[in-house]
């Protein structure tokens, strides 16, 4: 889609949003749902930082019992219900089994009470009642784990999530409402008048312009880069985020069709959890203090991950070798003392001195509620929702067609389908109505995930991908399969050669 930023420059907005991760995305789509004039502004593409780089899930937060955070906790399980609700192609639900050794951190009378509890926080909201398990049951279940020492286990649940296309649904719902939301385009400056800011100086990162945006008002949503965004308004701001690394390896092969919760020797907590037919392994949980421009994964972080999945598969001999990918991303705390992981995850919503709304800490399960809690402050009214559980996404609701009827109907493979289904939701129809116009984006360009030209063009034209990174990684999620790309990026490099001509 051809980028039009003389939108940008010709109106005063009422929200300007600055940050295309999750919660600027929920923003956006939430203002632009009760009728304010809305831009939002991402110095990358969307979901590239933080919000494509979690641990996948959409979840209540059971670890965090252990601070004593009920409230968020019970806050985060009705908030996945809500996602389950309203996204059912990207949340689904996922069992979490709990293997607890002699010399783990946590015994099993402790894991039991945790798992409980955590049921009860659920309440109505509940997926499904934990059980317990017998040590020839988690044997049974989790084929290969380590016996000596294991006492039993638990199994509980939680919801798994695409992180990068929830993001984007809440983007080009936004989009679908009014909303003027644009990749690549980095706040340089602010513009102030009688000390309050009234718009920012931008740059167009692809084109190298730079031009004014005004708006009523700015909501700062950068996440980890917050710090950094403060002091372009005053300099010498004390940091108001914490910022700790999660690493995670996605690793050939799958160890089990259930996710796995490890208590890790120093106490941490991480997971090995099947992703797209592979094993998404982490994550861990340390200071960083460089940019967040820099972040990336080092070799002790998979010596670390490593080093506690053998220690549970001793057998199953990691190798770097079968590492598909891995990835960094930076959880954005409000900012306090302490260990990494005894930081709290709710999240802090306030104006600066030149009135910049300020969105800070939070997770992923509730960026909802961080967009209602912000746009109730603007709109000075308690719900800004049409109900109380509803925030519509791009391509949610319930997919009332056959995959068999219509997979007959276009003459297609009946898997494609169902992948098409599963990635874009209602909107898959929206991706075979160029098989109709051009029979030759059937074809398929790659096997894992199974992808036809069709979703390329659609990715370009619909969904705003500027670069071929875009498209492999937040588009189509090809980065974490181990399959040929040769076609596909050829592909690529054709739609978005004829996107810059």
């Amino acid at each position: 889609m051809k980028r039009d930023l003389q939108k940008l420059q010709n109106d005063t907005y009422d929200v300007l949003i600055v940050g295309g991760g999750i919660n600027g995305a929920g923003i956006a789509n939430l203002a632009s749902l009760n009728g304010l004039k809305v831009a939002l502004l991402e110095k990358g593409d969307f979901a590239s930082g933080t919000s494509s780089k979690s641990t996948k899930l959409i979840h209540g937060g059971l670890r965090y019992l252990e601070n004593m955070e009920f409230g968020l906790v019970k806050e985060s399980l009705k908030e996945r219900a809500v996602q389950l609700r309203s996204a059912p192609h990207l949340v689904h639900p996922l069992g979490f089994i709990i293997p607890v050794y002699k010399t783990d951190p946590r015994p099993l009378w402790m894991m039991r009470l945790g798992v409980w509890l955590y049921d009860v926080l659920s309440g109505r909201y509940n997926i499904h009642a934990h059980r317990i398990l017998t040590v020839e049951e988690v044997k049974h279940l989790i084929d290969g784990i380590e016996d000596k020492d294991l006492t039993g286990g638990l199994m509980y649940w939680d919801a798994q999530m695409d992180d990068a296309r929830l993001c984007l649904e809440n983007i080009l719902q936004a989009r679908r409402q009014g909303a003027d939301v644009f990749n690549y385009i980095e706040v340089k400056s602010l513009i102030k008048e009688n000390g309050k800011a009234v718009g920012v100086i931008a740059r167009d990162c692809l084109q190298d312009g730079a031009f004014e945006v005004r708006a009523r008002k700015i909501i700062c949503a950068v996440g980890p880069w917050t710090n950094q965004f403060m002091r372009k308004e005053k300099g010498n701001t004390p940091p108001k985020i914490r910022t700790t690394k999660g690493v995670h390896i996605v690793y050939k092969g799958q160890c089990c069709d259930h996710a796995i919760f490890i208590q890790a020797k120093d106490k941490r907590i991480f997971f090995i959890i099947p992703w797209m037919g592979n094993s998404l392994i982490g994550t861990t949980d340390t200071d960083y203090t460089d940019s967040p421009d820099t972040v990336r994964v080092e070799e002790e972080d998979i010596d670390y991950l490593f080093k506690e999945a053998a220690r549970v598969f001793p057998k199953a001999h990691f190798q770097r070798e079968n590492i598909i990918t891995t990835f960094a991303g930076l959880r954005p705390l409000v900012y306090d003392e302490g260990s990494p992981g005894r930081i709290s995850r709710k999240h802090l919503i306030q104006d600066s001195f030149s009135k910049i709304q300020y969105v800070m800490g939070g997770k992923y399960t509730t960026y909802r509620k961080i967009a209602e809690d912000s746009l109730s402050r603007i709109l000075h009214k308690k719900k800004p929702f049409p109900t109380e559980e509803e925030l519509p996404l791009y391509g949610g609701g319930e997919i009332e067609e056959n995959a068999s009827a219509v997979a007959a109907q276009y003459g297609l493979e009946e898997s494609i389908i169902k992948g098409l289904m599963a990635r874009y939701g209602t909107r898959y129809k929206d991706v075979l109505k160029l098989v109709e116009e051009d029979p030759g984006l059937k074809e398929i360009v790659c096997s894992q995930p199974l992808t036809i030209k069709a979703q390329i063009r659609y990715a370009v034209e619909t969904e705003l991908a500027q670069t071929s990174a875009d498209i492999l990684q937040r588009r189509l999620s090809v980065q974490y399969a181990d399959a040929d790309r040769t076609l596909l990026e050829m592909a690529i490099a054709q739609y978005l050669g004829a996107l810059r001509g």
